[in-house]
């Protein structure tokens, strides 16, 4: 047995295992090994910011050179060394302590960079580091991954409103026959939800601080009393591409975390929506699916086909958001100044993204399957002419005619109602020779208002 199939098979999670694959994109950003990187360029940046300093005259202002050694300890850094921080760590029992010795073990030999040893981490709890490391994986898996899967989805959906702008289907309010509508106006409606979610997804503002053990600079104005401490570290966090949290405890506080997985967590409510209503519709016969050969829809009934791609989308939101709605509801909580709760629910931050993106994959996966089927749509809507009561009754009560209303209701409710018998009641009434001939021409198929327009504006 290959190592890497006995690897997954042996995985507790299945984004280890069975969907290992599938979420590669993240592995690089949420491991412990992304973690660490995300550590050591904070930490690194914090000490070209401290020698940059001209009030801290022990730091010697790095060469280019120097700086550059810096940056590629952290651009470069290597499984290898981040394995180094993990042997560190067996000794330090503390995961930011080791990213700190690793550092000054790589230095402590460079003859420019070894003077700066203790400047490493200066005045910095580990919550310091660790909030800024969250923010900047945050921040590079909202770039990187979720906002470009996200417009990937978009525009299919997009292409596929453009597509069936036109293309006639009864709608359903309370799973009853309803005014018509058309395919690509019900697929428009989700990418105007869509998009509305997507900005403000990636307008969430990402905070962080790096202000000391209880938000007060206690340690830095100890050691410097003369630096202006907050705008220095308002500098610092801004460098970083993220926005600064001026008031904090020891913590940052992490609403800037729970509203981007708020967000999130409706763009994939959003998604479950639509995984449901296309299940439905595939139930219906309104979609067909792509068969692909040798793929078994059923261990025992050989004609199915099974929407199951859109199943597995409709779990992995669903796993994705349980999580996201506990990291809202849980991480802006902690007790006084700190306590360490948030620092093993943060860990889990990639699993929910990871079972996010499985969604979206397995979504976008169904809908390259998806065929409309006119004909299927074309009969459910011939056999629902009691559709046209609304159209009908919304003229009479244009001219005036008496109980508009509950003349189609006595017509229509309850009792089966065709071509013939809805256009014999249209010939009865006492209406504009134009309009009725208006109204006698309407089918349920052509009763669709503004929604081939709507469609395509999308």
């Amino acid at each position: 047995m290959p190592a890497d199939t006995q690897t997954t098979l042996l995985a507790l999670s299945p984004l280890d295992g069975r969907y290992a694959g599938k979420v590669d994109a993240l592995r690089p950003i949420f491991s412990e090994f992304g973690l660490i990187k995300a550590r050591v360029k904070v930490e690194v940046e914090w000490l070209l910011a401290l020698a940059a300093e001209p009030g801290i005259a022990e730091l010697a202002p790095f060469s280019d050179a120097a700086a550059a050694r810096l940056r590629a300890l952290a651009e470069h850094l290597s499984v290898e060394d981040a394995a180094r921080v993990k042997d560190i760590e067996r000794t330090t029992n503390h995961d930011v302590k080791a990213v700190e010795y690793l550092i000054k073990e790589r230095l402590k030999d460079d003859a420019e960079l070894g003077p700066a040893l203790e400047f490493v981490h200066f005045a910095c709890t580990s919550e310091d580091i660790n909030n800024l490391s969250y923010a900047l994986m945050l921040n590079q898996a909202r770039q990187d991954v979720l906002l470009p899967k996200l417009d990937e989805l978009i525009q299919t959906l997009r292409a596929m409103a453009h597509q069936h702008a036109g293309l006639p289907m009864l709608s359903r309010t309370h799973g009853q026959t309803a005014s018509p509508t058309t395919v690509g106006k019900e697929i428009a409606n989700v990418v105007a939800r869509l998009q509305r979610q997507g900005e403000t997804l990636a307008g969430a503002q990402m905070p962080g601080k790096i202000n000391g053990a209880v938000g007060n600079y206690n340690a830095h104005v100890a050691a410097y009393p003369e630096i202006d401490w907050p705008r220095f570290s308002q500098r610092f966090v801004a460098s970083l591409g993220l926005d600064w949290q001026p008031y904090t405890t020891q913590i940052e506080p992490h609403d800037g975390i729970a509203e981007l997985c708020d967000a999130q967590r409706r763009i994939d409510t959003i998604c479950v929506d639509l995984c449901r209503d296309v299940w439905g519709y595939i139930s219906l016969g309104y979609f067909k699916q792509a068969v692909k050969a040798g793929e078994v829809g059923s261990s025992t009934m050989p004609h199915k086909v099974n929407p199951i791609d859109f199943e597995n989308a409709e779990g992995n939101f669903g796993i994705a958001n349980a999580l996201f709605e506990h990291f809202a509801a849980k991480l802006p909580i902690s007790r006084w100044q700190r306590d360490l709760t948030d620092s093993t629910v943060l860990r889990a931050l990639g699993t929910a993204f990871g079972h996010a993106l499985i969604g979206f994959d397995a979504l976008l996966r169904g809908l390259g399957k998806l065929s409309a089927n006119p004909e299927r749509l074309a009969a459910d809507l011939d056999a629902s002419w009691e559709v046209l009561a609304e159209a009908v009754q919304t003229v009479m009560r244009r001219y005036g005619l008496p109980n508009p209303y509950e003349q189609l209701k006595a017509l229509t409710r309850g009792h089966g109602i065709n071509e013939a018998s809805m256009r014999e009641f249209i010939g009865s009434l006492e209406l504009p020779e134009a309009d009725k001939q208006r109204l006698l021409a309407m089918t349920p198929g052509s009763y669709v208002g503004l929604a081939e327009r709507l469609a395509r504006e999308i």
